[in-house]
């Protein structure tokens, strides 16, 4: 089932009425759990300064930080961003699922992020990042001190780029590493190991995601085959133009077309870093790549959109706060 973006304009009218604010806990304790949890929060947003990209750019995200939690029994959604990414890659998203009632939980992949970059090409990766998953689902439903406020029962997932593929894993996606080494050109990395037969790690599924928002997923490892086990309901978006880890759109294209199902599939007419969030004048000026959009794009008109489709999805699927 395809459905044009323009249609979803009119969710921004029925988002119901938000807190005042996303608030945001920072979980800078443990750096497997590097990251932030957003959540309706009553109290008026502030700047909250995270320091330097290793391009020179500050991480730069709004709330009200440490402010106490408002309402009972909400829904949770996890955060995986893309290759190279961090956890506030799609901080507007994460904000707008806040506002509208859901606990967010985000963090940094270790070994694949902006300033972490030791991971990024090993076949591990294909197997730590799931498990990044499962353990950050673990700490916020068993371990995070305002755990009593989810209803562990409504659980979804947001991936966004290799965080797609990640969501699809978790889901019970085997990835066919077959089909990446038989195209695989490069010398080091997965490639190499790959071709110098290393088992790829096993796929890690999670129970407990309940559906999902798969965002212009990397599409090397994914068939119509291994996509064929996915059960859950989720919705779909990719971009007609694609980029860098996606290739020129026409990988999530073939994706697209071997999904299960009928899921709600969104084309939309720009390049996969659109999806990021609306780049302030500082990181356009430090990562022009992320921040550059097809002539004619309105990102920031676009985000609003996108927002209220994605929080409109969730509330169809796991529910609102409760009232």
């Amino acid at each position: 089932m395809r459905i044009t973006l323009w249609a979803f304009a009119i969710a921004l009218c029925c988002l119901g009425s938000p807190a005042d604010a996303a608030g945001i806990q920072l979980l800078d304790s443990d750096p497997a759990l590097s990251g932030a949890i957003w959540y309706p929060c009553a109290a008026e947003p502030a700047h909250v300064a995270l320091g330097k990209l290793s391009v020179g750019a500050d991480f730069d995200l709004t709330g009200a930080k440490d402010c106490p939690v408002t309402g009972a029994k909400l829904p949770l959604v996890i955060f995986s961003h893309g290759r190279g990414g961090w956890f506030g890659a799609n901080h507007d998203t994460e904000e707008a699922l806040a506002n509208a009632g859901f606990i967010v939980a985000a963090i940094n992949h270790p070994g694949d992020t902006t300033n972490d970059s030791s991971r990024r090409d090993a076949l591990s990766l294909w197997g730590s990042r799931p498990a990044d998953i499962v353990r950050l689902l673990d700490f916020v439903l068993n371990d995070w001190k305002d755990r009593a406020v989810i209803d562990p029962a409504r659980v979804g997932f947001f991936g966004f780029s290799l965080g797609g593929a990640t969501g699809f894993v978790l889901m019970g996606t085997r990835p066919d590493f077959a089909r990446i080494a038989s195209f695989c050109k490069e010398t080091t990395g997965a490639c190499a190991e790959l071709h110098n037969g290393e088992t790829p790690p096993e796929p890690l599924r999670d129970a407990r995601i309940r559906t999902a928002v798969i965002v212009d997923p990397a599409p090397g490892v994914l068939t119509r085959e291994n996509l064929a086990v996915v059960k859950l309901p989720f919705q779909f978006w990719r971009s007609q133009f694609g980029g860098p880890g996606v290739g020129d759109g026409s990988g999530t294209a073939r994706v697209a077309e071997g999904l299960p199902g009928q899921p709600e599939i969104h084309v939309v007419p720009a390049g996969h870093f659109a999806f990021l969030a609306p780049c302030s004048a500082e990181l356009a000026a430090a990562i022009p790549r992320i921040c550059t959009d097809v002539p004619g794009f309105d990102r920031a008109a676009f985000h609003r959109e996108f927002n209220a489709a994605v929080v409109q999805y969730f509330r169809a699927q796991l529910g609102g706060a409760e009232q």
